[in-house]
């Protein structure tokens, strides 16, 4: 199946750069040159990643960001010539799902791309230890379908990204189990652990804020200091 990736920045020469390696891959791209011309693609268009520079005219990349999250899980990568932390870190807890900095090298980004729709669009593979899921994991006031990829807390449905759907996904098929940053990002990015442990905490943080009453002091996704993370048990909740 062709995948249809939109790439949008102010910059023609950029868009212009990455379309012809897409394309190249097989992708289909859908080009645009501002955030109100993208948001309009996203309404109208079946796409199935996005690419967003951050500094962009009329919505921003970030604004539009916020403004695609309210409707759309799909996965999106941002663009952005600022190489901080706190850039990273601000588009990660906002909803993008990787990050990347100018100047880049066109390959590495057709190489996240690939990697992101892959991860992406084969959720049904085994997850956590191996085993197909069940069509349901059910933890206190949590349960999640497998079979829609869709988090119900207390019967209310909580919106989920592609990434947060592997991360819960992997806590919920094994819970109690102690996972280290480096198990997780391989088991849910698919990729080798970079010692980018930043990707892993804020990720953590977002999953937090969606299942968690207290964020700052959460029962479900539990610290466990030096080692990682775990979740808690069906036996935590009797």
């Amino acid at each position: 199946m062709q995948r249809t990736v939109l790439l949008v920045d102010d910059n023609p020469e950029i868009v212009e750069l990455l379309r012809l390696f897409l394309e190249k891959e097989g992708l289909r791209v859908i080009e645009a040159y501002n955030g109100a011309q993208a948001w309009a693609c996203i309404q109208q268009e079946p796409i199935d990643l996005a690419v967003l520079d951050i500094m962009m005219p009329e919505l921003s990349g970030v604004q539009l960001l916020q403004l695609l999250r309210t409707e759309y899980k799909l996965p999106v990568i941002l663009l952005s010539a600022k190489n901080q932390d706190s850039d990273k870190i601000l588009g990660l807890r906002l909803g993008a799902d990787d990050f990347i900095s100018k100047p880049f090298n066109p390959l590495e980004v057709v190489a996240r791309i690939h990697a992101m729709l892959r991860r992406t669009y084969d959720l049904n593979e085994p997850v956590a230890l191996g085993q197909e899921p069940p069509a349901q994991s059910s933890i206190g006031e949590l349960t999640l379908d497998h079979g829609d990829c869709v988090l119900y807390k207390s019967g209310r449905e909580i919106p989920l990204t592609a990434i947060e759907y592997k991360l819960l996904s992997t806590f919920m098929n094994a819970p109690g189990r102690i996972f280290t940053k480096k198990q997780l990002f391989e088991q849910v990015w698919s990729e080798q652990y970079y010692e980018d442990a930043n990707t892993i905490m804020v990720h953590i943080s977002r999953l937090r804020d969606k299942v968690e009453e207290a964020p700052k002091q959460p029962v479900y996704i539990r610290t466990i200091r030096g080692l990682g993370y775990k979740f808690a048990k069906k036996d935590d909740f009797r």
